[in-house]
């Protein structure tokens, strides 16, 4: 009873924790499934498998493009924030900080910041605000550690996604590939390999009919 009840607990947490992504139920008994609403033939079976498929490559398409700008925003914010450090140990001092900023793609020039205790930060959007170097440290510490949460909780999304994708993935030569070509996990694969032995079956009988 107890593993039942983890089991449960298991399965609402892994739905929690990936909202939005419906999670594909493996078809172990075809039959019972080719008897659901909306699966009167093999055809509309299939065709509502591959609906499900293409809502996971669109979901997929959208997951790795969220991806790829927050691997590209890390390394931005973690490198802003090494300038302010450098910044707060020259802030108390005389010296000037010798630098050079970008004009242009591949243009830099040469500049001698004098000591400051004001940084400011562009924000997006056409907005940029000025902040103690305190503040703004502590504001991009706490952008990079949702930065890098966001992107560990995509990655296990994505994994998840994938997941699903074993279950319901269908190859673009299903119609005229022999079923062994195909895993027998997938669920089209196995409508598809049920619906073959439907078929076989109502052969031989129209076969021995005719005898």
């Amino acid at each position: 009873m107890a593993a039942t009840i983890d089991n449960s607990n298991a399965v609402q947490a892994t739905k929690k924790k990936h909202l939005g992504i419906p999670e594909a139920v493996f078809v172990e008994d075809v039959d019972s499934f080719m008897k659901q609403p909306g699966n009167e033939t093999a055809d509309s079976a299939l065709r509502r498998l591959d609906e499900q498929y293409q809502k996971y490559k669109y979901m997929e398409l959208n997951l790795s493009q969220k991806k790829l700008r927050l691997k590209s925003q890390i390394p931005q914010i973690t490198q802003t924030l090494e300038i302010l450090r450098h910044m707060q140990k020259k802030k108390d001092t005389t010296e000037p900080m010798e630098t050079h900023f970008l004009l242009a793609d591949n243009v830099y020039c040469k500049a001698s910041v004098p000591p400051t205790d004001k940084v400011c930060l562009w924000l997006g959007a056409n907005v940029m605000l000025e902040y103690d170097i305190d503040e703004a440290q502590a504001l991009l510490e706490k952008n990079l550690s949702t930065a890098s949460r966001n992107l560990e909780t995509l990655e296990e999304d994505l994994d998840f996604l994938r997941d699903q994708f074993t279950t319901t993935e269908v190859s673009i030569l299903l119609r005229c590939s022999p079923p062994s070509f195909l895993s027998q996990s997938n669920n089209m694969a196995r409508v598809y390999n049920w619906d073959v032995k439907r078929r076989s079956k109502e052969n031989l009988l129209k076969s021995a009919d005719k005898s």
